[in-house]
């Protein structure tokens, strides 16, 4: 019967508290929630986030325009921190297409925030107690990119390991060859380590915290000015399960609008569909600015699958896209 929700009726009780909990968690500390449009002219550039398109039949204007279901608020959300709003959260739906399986869902639920004045170890140790408080006390460890090389793939310096090195450690760990792909491309082999070797080994037990990911894997993060290879970027893993993914943000409105066109240039170079950029975000940043902060995004149906130990998504929430 595809009428039936996903989840049980007791299920969808606890997540109903656990909803309550995480809105309580940010009004105890004074930090707002907002509530961003989910419909946006710009969408975001990142070669691997889909977004969603639909025509609207907007007033005076013949042709239906494109706008774009978001994948996340980040960009309203900057404009309101630029406009002087304060520490601030959202927490509701966001929209990726391409991503179905038991840990994703096109249409899921998202908890992002932003805290003034946070620095990157702030910002972890926050996210760590607000996970704590939905799946119980666990030890938190806090290690680099760097460690989690050395530490769980044996690699010691992978910012400076060559492709063949990276090649070698996945054949140490009999992770099957890729075919038909540059032999001295370095970076696709050791994202290869990443995912089959290390992330499957973080968050045993404890939350892990990994920080200081490679400068060109930045996104919109800070690079750090100690050690330009590595961005002030981080990401809490829980059972081999990507949790969070946060950032010291990027305050430079110059750096923003690089950012934006490099990542358009790699989706002329996949053959993926260009978009628009967010020029509303782009004017606030160069008006007004970013306040020095750190944000984080959570995949709020993750964390109740983690704490309900259930293992597909649709188990925490009320109705999976197959029958929606």
């Amino acid at each position: 019967m595809t009428w039936q929700p996903t989840a049980s009726i007791e299920q969808l009780k606890k997540r109903s508290q656990w909803l309550k909990d995480l809105r309580a968690f940010f009004y105890a500390r004074s930090v707002m929630e907002v509530d961003t449009p989910i419909l946006s002219s710009a969408a975001t550039p990142d070669l691997h986030l889909q977004s969603l398109k639909t025509l609207v039949q907007v007033p005076g204007i013949k042709d239906k325009q494109p706008y774009f279901l978001h994948t996340s608020p980040e960009y309203p959300m900057k404009r309101l921190l630029c406009a002087g709003s304060g520490d601030i959260f959202y927490l509701g739906k966001v929209f990726r297409d391409g991503d179905l399986s038991p840990r994703h869902q096109v249409e899921f639920t998202l908890l992002e925030w932003y805290r003034l004045g946070f620095d990157l170890t702030d910002m972890m140790a926050e996210t760590a107690a607000l996970i704590q408080l939905i799946i119980g006390s666990r030890p938190t460890q806090m290690l680099s990119y760097e460690q989690a090389f050395r530490q769980y793939a044996g690699v010691p310096s992978i910012h400076v390991a060559s492709a063949e090195e990276c090649r070698q450690c996945l054949a140490r760990h009999q992770i099957p060859a890729v075919i038909g792909v540059d032999k001295e491309d370095k970076v696709l082999w050791e994202q290869l380590i990443l995912t089959e070797v290390i992330e499957p080994l973080l968050g045993q037990n404890a939350i892990t915290c990994l920080f200081h990911y490679p400068a060109r894997d930045a996104a919109l993060a800070e690079i750090s000015k100690t050690n330009p290879q590595v961005a002030l970027r981080f990401e809490i893993f829980v059972e081999g399960m990507e949790l969070a993914n946060g950032y010291q943000e990027l305050q430079n409105s110059d750096g923003y609008r690089d950012r934006f066109e490099a990542s358009l240039a790699d989706r002329v170079q996949h053959g993926a569909e260009s978009v628009p950029v967010d020029r509303h975000l782009l004017d606030a940043l160069k008006e007004k600015g970013l306040p020095q902060c750190s944000g984080v995004a959570l995949g709020v149906d993750r964390l109740f699958m983690l704490a309900s130990k259930q293992n597909n998504i649709e188990s925490v929430i009320p109705f999976g896209l197959g029958n929606a």
